[in-house]
């Protein structure tokens, strides 16, 4: 299989690039943009591998979506390319509505003329999948998991635009029949992942003794998903699901954020003993705007029609993660300068 993937240098990206490439033998179109979330060293192994190519392009150039396609003719998009994290959304939230709504419809645009133009046999192979998150459905209360029907209620700037890049999706599926799938991803963690994100962060805060801000009370739930079992699910996805569906994709993880903290605390009081107890560097701090109570997602469709089920506990995921931020300090402090330079330049553009 020849894949088009979109965003393929960030977190989620370079690990679908690795797996598609080393682990299933398909050849991938790297088409990223480079922003300051793009992962140095994340692809190394790929580098140079006869089935990878990289192309620097923005989504968002629509010409240059078209020539992609025609050039490497793939059989497949995955469409990771988005601007993702919640804080910057609020503070600057024009980027958030140019890549992930404006981007998703050139990568939909373009996929469309060059799905026209395929023969009968490809045009019927050929699938278009969309990566979203579970943020679009808004907030659960104490009980319940969202499932494929439960309605859009987007809370932040970015989930919002991830909303309205899927209703673009399923918008090109029942007007011009473009074979699109959706899927919908709890909170995504493991190695290679940028340091604003919550459990990088923790992690790094515990391995440099600093404090280790928690909004609120720390009560917020999210369901946790390690981002190895997610590339699995998107691969199955691809492979086998029914185009104009959605399938959620959850790791059976719920975790307060405040647990999951605790959590990096004893794995850091074991990996650093010199530092404990690193409970004491917990923060609590003034909780984010719109911030939603509690995500928890059913993948009860992807389990029964596909057979899919995370192998990886939250447990041994986090301890090996919080271990990989430990030793890859090399890897993780440049990158905490360009988090500084990005939230100054986030700042300036909220304040215009």
């Amino acid at each position: 299989m020849k894949v088009l993937v979109t965003g393929g240098s960030g977190c989620i990206g370079s690990a679908v690039c690795r797996d598609f490439v080393l682990g299933r033998g398909w050849s991938v179109l790297n088409v990223d943009s480079l922003t300051y979330a793009a992962v140095p060293g994340a692809l190394d192994t790929v580098e140079g591998h006869g089935r990878y190519r990289f192309v620097q392009a923005d989504v968002c150039d629509r010409q240059r979506m078209g020539r992609c396609l025609a050039e490497w003719r793939p059989d497949a998009i995955v469409h990771l390319a988005a601007e993702s994290h919640v804080d910057r959304s609020i503070a600057a939230s024009e980027t958030f509505v140019r890549t992930n709504v404006l981007g998703t419809w050139s990568i939909l645009d373009a996929a469309l003329e060059y799905w026209h133009a395929l023969p009968a046999e490809r045009r019927s192979f050929f699938r278009v999948l969309l990566v979203s998150t579970d943020e679009v459905y808004g907030s659960l209360g104490e009980t319940g998991r969202f499932t494929e029907e439960s309605p859009y209620d987007p809370s932040s700037p970015y989930s919002a635009s991830k909303a309205g890049g899927d209703h673009l999706g399923m918008a090109w599926f029942r007007t011009y029949g473009l074979p699109v799938l959706i899927s919908h991803c709890s909170n995504n963690y493991g190695p290679w992942q940028f340091p604003e994100k919550l459990i990088p962060l923790m992690s790094i805060r515990a391995f440099l003794g600093e404090p280790m801000p928690v909004y609120g009370d720390g009560r917020n739930v999210r369901d946790w998903l390690h981002v190895d079992d997610h590339v699995r699910a998107l691969a199955l996805i691809l492979e086998k699901g029914r185009p104009g569906s959605r399938y959620v994709v959850g790791g059976h993880g719920e975790r307060t954020n405040m647990e999951v903290v605790e959590a990096i605390c004893d794995i850091a009081d074991r990996l650093h003993p010199a530092g404990r107890p690193h409970c004491r560097l917990v923060a609590h701090v003034e909780d984010r705007l719109g911030h939603d109570l509690r995500y928890a997602m059913d993948p009860a469709r992807l389990e029964g029609e596909l057979g899919w089920r995370p192998g990886i506990s939250f447990g041994d995921g986090l301890e090996d993660t919080v271990r990989w931020y430990f030793e890859n300090e090399n890897w993780w402090r440049p990158l905490l300068q360009r988090a500084v330079i990005e939230r100054k330049r986030d700042a300036r553009a909220g304040a215009a």
